[in-house]
């Protein structure tokens, strides 16, 4: 549709999900934040998609949340109040999300940024939390966000709402790579690739793991750890990977990609 501001494409395994607002810098409208939810939910059900591609047309990736919205609204009517629900679905997808960045994120575009498994931007692309000099905390976005930074610089950032580039993004923890712009394609067509060959339950499963809480409890989480490894061994998806490794062929998972 010509009117929509989220497109998905599916090719090669690889749902691509395109954010296409640039008139207000592809910010969380209600408009957008119901199509990406959308497109999400679609491509985590669709059985053809082995990886999750979250990229964007004009040059910011995500402005954060549509201001103009936002104004003269009571605290029920918030559109803030939609994007947990955006976050979680990204964070808990069985699906590995990469992020594509060609440019800036702010406030709540970090959020999706920092939702995603792997997130790789252009080196010119900058950041900044800017919600505390417009008097707003960014308390939903540190769900996702607070995860991924070292907490001295998740002080300093927060706090102050400085503007830092895609070179530092990926030295505190932000981004797995900041690149060149001519770069970013191949960059991020590396990851896909490598991400589609995983086995769909085992990439779910690996997913759920990275995700608990690091228990106390040694000889318990060995337990835990033993018994998914060999249900995984056993299963009809690790006795495929172990045969296709022995005959030197790709798994019947491994889909076909130009």
């Amino acid at each position: 549709m010509a009117d929509e501001l989220v497109h998905r494409e599916v090719a090669g395994g690889i749902a691509t999900i395109t954010l296409d607002s640039p008139h207000n810098r592809n910010a969380l409208s209600a408009q957008l934040r119901r199509e990406l939810l959308e497109a999400l939910r679609n491509s985590i059900a669709d059985e053809a998609v082995r990886v999750i591609l979250l990229t964007h047309t004009g040059t910011v990736f995500c402005a954060g949340m549509d201001l103009k919205e936002s104004r003269s609204e009571s605290a029920e009517n918030q559109g803030i109040n939609e994007v947990p629900g955006l976050l979680e679905r990204i964070w808990n997808s069985p699906k590995p999300v990469v992020a594509k960045l060609g440019g800036p994120a702010r406030a709540g575009g970090i959020g999706l940024v920092a939702a995603c498994d792997i997130a790789v931007a252009a080196e010119g692309a900058t950041f900044a939390f800017s919600e505390v000099r417009i008097g707003v905390v960014p308390a939903v976005i540190s769900v996702t966000v607070l995860p991924r930074l070292h907490a001295r610089q998740a002080h300093e950032l927060f706090l102050t709402g400085e503007t830092f580039d895609a070179r530092r993004a990926e030295a505190i923890g932000l981004l797995n790579a900041a690149v060149p712009e001519a770069e970013l394609d191949s960059a991020v067509e590396r990851y896909l690739d490598m991400l589609a060959r995983g086995g769909p339950n085992a990439m779910a499963a690996t997913k759920e793991m990275l995700r608990r809480p690091r228990p106390d409890d040694l000889d318990g989480n060995f337990a835990d750890m033993l018994r998914l490894s060999a249900e995984h061994f056993a299963g009809d998806e690790g006795q495929e990977g172990m045969r296709a490794f022995a005959e030197k062929r790709s798994p019947n998972w491994v889909p076909e990609r130009n």
